[in-house]
């Protein structure tokens, strides 16, 4: 589970997980980590985080108009719900 040592990667994917289309444009995408974090995230950081789950076939992302759209992957969505079931197990 390496791939979500970094809780910027594991929070992408969590955003990306509960969204209502289960994608969304990058700079939403980093507003609503921004706002999770009270924050702000430098850019290099963030596409950092997207560029390394992309890197690793977690994420997946098409051109919309002038923005990137990110989605999970099935090998991320799996990866994500292994991780909230460690999360479970570890809390009970």
């Amino acid at each position: 589970m390496r791939w979500l040592q970094s809780g910027t990667r594991r929070d992408i994917c969590v955003l990306l997980s509960g969204a209502e289309d289960a994608e969304l444009p990058a700079q939403t995408l980093k507003t609503r980590l921004e706002r999770h974090y009270d924050g702000r995230i430098e850019p290099r950081q963030f596409y950092g985080a997207i560029e390394e789950l992309e890197r690793k076939g977690f994420l997946e992302s098409r051109t919309e108009e002038l923005s990137d759209v990110y989605a999970l992957t099935d090998a991320g969505e799996r990866r994500l719900r292994d991780h909230y079931e460690w999360l479970q197990e570890q809390l009970e």
